[in-house]
């Protein structure tokens, strides 16, 4: 039986960083979703297909396979057999990501890897739309506040001037975008758990995690 961990949660939640931690902790795959989008987005580049061209993108996305491999304990994306994991830093995913084909053919993909093996997924939908039957769904949220607190302190340690006001202007537009969306819009599943890190640091959100997963494994 392959388990598959389903966190999400509003931008800045820190669930990436926390689905990375966890995943390698327990030896699980972590499914970078971003990362498999802006594979898509590499293909129609070097396929010359214009990203605002929807009907092209439609048109050409079953001819696309992204899975998600390690070696060496690094993550690496495979398109259509080619490792292009070094193409993936400066590729932007456009509008790509709004398409339902493109969505539609994602979530494929993502299900067809969490049944084959261990993962762990971060997002806006997996609990809802891409892994209904999850293992274990969290949703990981905190404060607008905290939030911007922990950008704010991110972007000062590498001498960024920024407004913490602006910063969390910002997040709070992200989440109102996020729940209003016409596809897939941001919201806990009903059997999630959730979990607050308005006042938790880094070490505590793992351990409480790792405390939801490990209690899940035992009951099953």
């Amino acid at each position: 039986m392959a388990y598959s961990v389903a966190i999400d949660g509003p931008a800045g939640a820190g669930k990436s960083t926390i689905a990375k931690l966890i995943s390698k902790e327990m030896g699980y795959i972590y499914v970078d979703t971003g990362a498999m989008y802006r594979a898509m987005a590499v293909y129609f580049t070097k396929n010359n297909i214009d990203p605002d061209d929807e009907n092209a993108i439609n048109a050409a996305v079953d001819n696309v396979d992204i899975s998600i491999e390690y070696q060496n304990g690094e993550q690496q994306v495979i398109l259509n057999g080619e490792n292009v994991t070094g193409l993936l830093r400066t590729e932007e995913t456009g509008n790509i990501a709004v398409y339902e084909k493109v969505r539609e053919n994602m979530v494929e993909m993502q299900r067809e890897l969490a049944a084959k093996n261990d993962v762990v997924m971060d997002g806006r939908d997996i609990g809802t739309t891409v892994l209904p039957d999850a293992f274990v769904k969290i949703y990981l949220t905190a404060s607008s506040d905290a939030r911007a607190k922990r950008r704010y302190d991110e972007l000062a340690a590498k001498g960024e001037q920024c407004d913490i006001n602006d910063i969390k202007e910002d997040i709070e537009k992200r989440d109102y975008q996020d729940m209003h969306r016409e596809i897939s819009p941001l919201k806990q599943a009903d059997d999630a758990i959730l979990l607050d890190t308005s006042n938790m640091n880094i070490e505590q959100v793992v351990a409480a995690m790792r405390d939801i997963i490990d209690k899940a494994i035992k009951n099953s």
